[in-house]
């Protein structure tokens, strides 16, 4: 108390679990138990957060209290939440004066842009108030509070006021190629609802199949014109199940239907193609029907990667949307939008045009990234080159473009870093900033905080996500030492000073620096994607080194990798024996570290050969034994040619090594 004795209301409750001495030392102790943050990590970080002194007794709270009829949904929604954390909260129109509470209440709330998804939360002793101008944003706001509750006993004092960057904060998934089960969408939409995204866009046809039901024209859903997951789509009731699921949590889903490309299933069902008189009417037809059908606001039409042969075609589809109240959505690069359609990018940088409006997803294809360099990608973009939507670029959508098949649906989240990859959209999406360009390494950039954010990051990968796929592990404490270029003249076995035990670090001063757990040399995607080392040449061996810490002589594991393999081309497999095809190398204390053993190695690249164990977030992780206090890693990168044989075997000079179960040296 004041005078520094114990508190009488403390006293011999020590105890008794439900004890109130007891819950606060839970809740003091909690940070340190499960190493984490002092305060609760927020993803998204709200705009403006300032920490109080005190704590709310969550475990003592008796009511939700809502006067306003239309929050009963949302009261209700916190209910279940908070049953989940064991704790029994009745929803109510009063609370007792003498009894802890939560208030959800409509009321003004002040913010530069976006008021409708704005929110307050104010944290005290007594009670909890979340105030928004709309149901949406006391939606957001009951998202932030159940952050704040993560021990279900007590919450840190706070206030919040918050709102969004951009409106548009969207994920979107590949169903046509690799069907999704309903439930495996729904977890999916659980977590961007969690994470205050915002928009589904939903991509059901495709060359492989189409899996979009239309009673009128059943053969496009018949299991013979399907090239892989035969039979499977979504029938009427089940994409209504699916939109109704999104509505119920903020979120518009926004279904695809790309035309007159990606259109072979299409062609193979109907025995005719969409640019033709014939399929241009069915198309229109098929339109109608949706229209009729569903209740939405906007239809995307694709429009990317097809010769226009009917110059009439996607007018004239757009005009027909238009006319039934929808809006329509299409890819840019693409055909000939008309000039109220939304562009979505998907490769080409630069000034956009004034006069239209724009959604980034360029370098947001996370079946393209590593999953190490995704989290530090996406953390560091500026969406659509600005800080926050403005009338011309309304925000962004993060895209999975799984084009191999899979062997389970669940490898969807397991080869390619969707969770990590959606908190760290989610925060950029949601807070605006960035840096301009892509960022593939975080020492590109300076005065990044992007290990805060790892931080967080790691809270909500233990809390929220344990029996989940979540690619990703602490990478930020890893610097690299990197020492070159050496000219191997074409032979990569060509062994240069890094490699002789006359080689001392810390008299050599290194070329360059780098940080983190995968370092990309030289991107596929350069010079759009800058690596780390600029005018990356042809028979050039660069070495990189750091040092790494263990408590003891021991076995830990690591990820290991040099060729992140996409997961749209059909990649050849690495070579027996090999790391990867271009004869990169690792030690360990001077021990060198042995590749795996391939399932499939040397195997040639085909699309329909699912991905099993060649990336090393989805294989078992490499075992290295450390000896107790610092191990030194050298890493060899060598390249004969930066251009890959073919176009399904690009060039992406980098390696990966980053412990799961040891920590890294920070100097």
């Amino acid at each position: 108390d004041a005078t520094g004795k114990l508190k009488k209301e403390l006293t011999n409750d020590g105890l008794h679990l439900s004890g109130q001495a007891y819950l606060l030392w839970k809740h003091l102790v909690y940070p340190f138990v499960y190493d984490t943050e002092t305060k609760p990590a927020l993803i998204p970080l709200p705009q403006n957060v300032t920490w109080q002194s005190g704590y709310f007794p969550l475990h003592a709270a008796t009511a939700i209290v809502v006067k306003n009829s239309t929050l009963k949904g949302e009261a209700e929604r916190l209910q279940k939440a908070l049953q989940q954390k064991g704790l029994q909260i009745e929803v109510t129109g009063n609370a007792k004066s003498t009894e802890p509470f939560i208030e959800l209440v409509l009321g003004k709330v002040s913010a530069p842009q976006l008021e409708d998804d704005a929110y307050n939360l104010q944290v005290n002793p007594q009670k909890i108030t979340v105030t928004a101008n709309t149901s949406k944003g006391i939606f957001y706001g009951i998202q932030t509070l159940l952050q704040l509750a993560r021990n279900g006993v007590m919450m840190d004092a706070v206030t919040i006021t918050d709102w969004p960057a951009f409106n548009w904060r969207g994920y979107m998934v590949d169903v046509g190629r690799n069907y999704q089960s309903m439930q495996l969408l729904k977890e999916q939409i659980d977590a961007m609802a969690q994470y205050k995204l915002n928009i589904f866009h939903f991509h059901p046809t495709e060359d492989i199949a189409w899996r979009l039901q239309s009673k009128k024209y059943g053969q496009l859903t018949d299991a013979q014109h399907m090239l892989r997951n035969k039979g499977a789509y979504y029938s009427e009731a089940e994409m209504k199940e699916l939109i109704q699921y999104c509505k119920d949590r903020y979120i518009t889903l926004i279904p695809e239907i790309d035309m007159p490309g990606h259109s072979e299933a299409f062609t193979r069902a109907m025995g005719f193609g969409m640019q033709s008189d014939s399929g241009l009417i069915v198309v229109k037809e098929i339109l109608k029907e949706f229209m009729d059908t569903y209740d939405l606001p906007y239809i995307h039409i694709g429009g990317d990667e097809v010769k226009i042969t009917n110059k009439d075609f996607l007018p004239e589809v757009s005009k027909l949307v238009h006319s039934k109240g929808w809006q329509t959505i299409g890819w840019e690069p693409g055909g000939n939008l008309l000039p109220q359609t939304v562009r979505q990018l998907w490769m080409r940088d630069g000034a956009v045009d004034s006069n239209l409006r724009y959604i980034d997803s360029r370098h947001l294809y996370i079946n393209h990234m590593d999953p190490l360099e995704s989290v530090t990608t996406i953390y560091h973009r500026q969406l659509g080159d600005r800080t926050k939507e403005d009338k011309n670029v309304l925000g962004a959508i993060l895209c999975l473009w799984h084009d191999r098949n899979v062997q389970d649906e669940r490898d969807l989240l397991r080869m390619n870093p969707v969770y990590p990859s959606m908190l760290a959209f989610a925060e950029r999406s949601w807070r605006g900033g960035g840096y301009r360009g892509w960022i593939a390494n975080g020492s590109q950039v300076t005065n990044s905080d992007f290990h805060l954010f790892e931080n967080r990051l790691l809270e909500h990968q233990q809390q929220y996500f344990k029996t989940k796929p979540f690619p990703y592990t602490k990478q930020a404490d890893i610097s690299w030492k990197l020492y070159g270029p050496y000219n191997n003249k074409g032979n990569v076995a060509a062994t240069f000073a890094p490699e002789t035990k006359s080689f001392d670090t810390a008299k050599t001063k290194a070329a360059l620096q780098a940080t983190g757990g995968t370092v990309i040399l030289r991107h596929w995607f350069n010079p759009l994607v800058k690596g780390v080392v600029n005018n990356a040449k042809d028979s050039t061996t660069w070495y990189a080194t750091t040092r790494i810490w263990s408590n003891e002589d021991k076995v830990h594991h690591f990820w290991i990798g040099f060729n992140n393999i996409s997961r749209s081309p059909a990649t050849d497999s690495p070579k027996e024996g090999t790391w990867d095809n271009r004869g990169s190398k690792i030690w360990v204390n001077g021990k060198e570290i042995a590749p795996p053993q391939w399932k499939r190695a040397a195997q040639k690249g085909q699309s329909e050969i699912p991905l099993i164990d060649e990336g090393y977030e989805y294989r078992a992780p490499t075992k290295v034994e450390l000896k107790k206090g610092w191990n030194t890693v050298l890493v060899k990168a060598p390249v004969a040619s930066l251009k890959g044989k073919d176009w399904h075997n690009p060039v992406k000079w980098m390696f990966t090594f980053v412990p799961v179960d040891t920590v890294a040296d920070d100097n």
